[in-house]
């Protein structure tokens, strides 16, 4: 689905706001709801004081590998949208990111591609959000999109390649928290 359950918003745009990154990857980006809400709470924020109205502060970029999830939105709140699978765009980047949110995207891969796309984000990227679901279900393609498919069930064993990290409580999810912040 190019969206992802709610009850784990909270938990993810709490992570983001404390990481308070300036850069941010944003991978699988579907409806857009984390670049979205990473760009009103980053760059407008809440509470925080700042009188400046500046809706550009932080660079959020995107990958989405099926194109027909793009719309007008999605280019008004990424900088920019890498039209590829992840696992091409990776490797190539010139950027390091503070943060790159992997939020309901690794189940769509095998474990191999997954554990690639995962060493990659280290290389990539200060620190990673993650999460997966705990039950991925038996799902097929969905909007004709091959790449809604299901293809493995990730646990938390499976982010040992990341020696800093901690996990987030969530009742449907795995969130960690990895990289270089992590205290």
């Amino acid at each position: 689905m190019p969206t992802s359950h709610k009850y784990q918003i909270n938990e993810i745009m709490e992570l983001v706001v404390l990481t308070n990154p300036k850069k941010i990857l944003d991978i699988g980006i579907g409806f857009g709801k984390y670049g979205y809400l990473s760009r009103e709470y980053l760059d407008i924020g809440v509470g925080g004081g700042d009188e400046d109205y500046n809706f550009n502060k932080s660079q959020i970029d995107g990958i989405e590998v099926f194109t027909e999830y793009i719309t007008p939105l999605h280019n008004i709140i990424y900088n920019h949208i890498y039209n590829k699978n992840a696992l091409e765009v990776l490797p190539a980047l010139k950027i390091k990111y503070d943060l790159i949110l992997v939020i309901d995207v690794l189940e769509h891969f095998t474990y191999d591609d997954g554990m690639k796309i995962l060493e990659e984000c280290k290389k990539a990227g200060r620190n990673v959000i993650i999460s997966t679901p705990k039950d991925i279900g038996d799902q097929g393609d969905i909007f004709d999109n091959d790449f809604e498919t299901h293809l493995f069930q990730w646990k938390k064993k499976h982010f040992n390649i990341f020696p800093n990290k901690f996990f987030i409580s969530n009742e449907y999810s795995i969130i960690c928290y990895a990289g270089e912040d992590v205290n």
